[in-house]
């Protein structure tokens, strides 16, 4: 019997999750009976898409919401930690500049959203700053350039992780000032840095792109401050003092 809803759950696309719960769901009457199965086949399907996000997204890390403290960041007045973990920024197409500086937590933060987003069916593309532009040069020079604009299109989610962490050259920068501008009022990105506005200008070298882009990247925006001490660097001490 299980062999024969096998083949015909091949037939309709249903996992093998749906036979198996088949075989154990218990109720009184034919109609609860498929219902609950039905209902416990889309719940893993959900489960399958929101896993298959979280993967495709690039996160090198996964970090919880619920394990970031908010005591030493500095929100805007109408930003709350909900209103970050629900993504309401993303649906209102803005986006957030989280600055400060090394080890406050910035990249543990983006992250956390990221997941969050993935959780509630978005699609996020996290990167480091550098493996993107790499990336974005690479798919230039082998003519794949609009491919990899294509995919970045679909993004609900941009998060450039280490802005300015490492210097780039001029056509490099052009490439990621085409990103933001595609990005522009289409959909939402953070950017984890430690760099004030004023210094942007020496990553990508040309003063009237820097002032366009910070344009484009403020204009629907939120500053999120980040003036703790450095986590790794309080963790060194407490084990040092113990």
């Amino acid at each position: 019997m299980n062999e024969d809803i096998s083949v015909y759950c091949r037939k309709l696309r249903l996992s093998r999750n749906f036979v198996n719960n088949s075989a154990v769901v218990e109720k009184s009457s034919p109609q609860e009976y498929l219902l609950e199965i039905l209902r416990l086949e889309c719940e893993y399907r959900e489960k399958l898409k929101i896993e298959r996000l979280i993967k495709t997204a690039g996160f090198y890390n996964r970090k919880r919401f619920c394990d970031f403290c908010f005591d030493e960041v500095k929100l805007p007045s109408d930003v709350t930690p909900v209103y970050l973990k629900e993504g309401r920024f993303i649906e209102e197409v803005k986006n957030l500049i989280l600055y400060g500086n090394v080890g406050t937590g910035k990249t543990h933060l983006a992250t956390a959203i990221g997941i969050e987003a993935c959780n509630r069916g978005m699609k996020v593309g996290f990167y480091r700053t550098a493996n993107l532009v790499n990336q974005l040069s690479d798919a230039k020079k082998a003519g794949n350039l609009s491919k990899l604009f294509n995919n970045l299109r679909k993004l609900d989610l941009l998060i450039c992780d280490e802005w300015g962490y490492v210097p780039m050259d001029r056509a490099s920068a052009q490439i990621l000032f085409q990103v933001i501008s595609d990005s522009y009022e289409r959909r939402s990105v953070i950017i984890t840095t430690n760099l004030e506005f004023s210094r942007w200008v020496g990553i990508f070298y040309d003063e009237q792109m820097t002032a366009a882009m910070i344009d484009r990247l403020v204009h629907h925006s939120y500053l999120l401050l980040f003036d703790g001490q450095s986590n790794r660097v309080r963790d060194s001490l407490m084990k040092s003092a113990g």
